[in-house]
């Protein structure tokens, strides 16, 4: 099993306890590009999705974790390129 993967499992499981820097990885892993950071937040890209599928996402860092509703966008839009495989 790959990083992404345990990563990926991760966050299914427990979205509620996930760290900031492990969305970014899992976003990366599936071909989201970093763009900008505005204060606490990352934004992300991803070219091959639509704009009303996730193809942005924004990531907030609050004290070292992620936002719960901001891993299940994201894992709402992996679930749409798994689908597309």
């Amino acid at each position: 099993m790959s990083n992404c993967d345990k990563i990926l499992t991760k966050a299914r499981n427990s979205p509620n306890n996930f760290s900031f820097v492990e969305i970014c990885i899992l976003a990366e892993c599936f071909g989201w590009q970093f763009r900008r950071q505005s204060s606490s937040h990352r934004i992300y890209e991803n070219p091959k999705l639509s704009p009303e599928h996730g193809r942005v996402q924004n990531f907030q860092d609050v004290k070292g974790k992620s936002k719960p509703y901001q891993i299940r966008q994201l894992l709402r839009a992996i679930a749409i390129i798994e689908n597309a495989d």
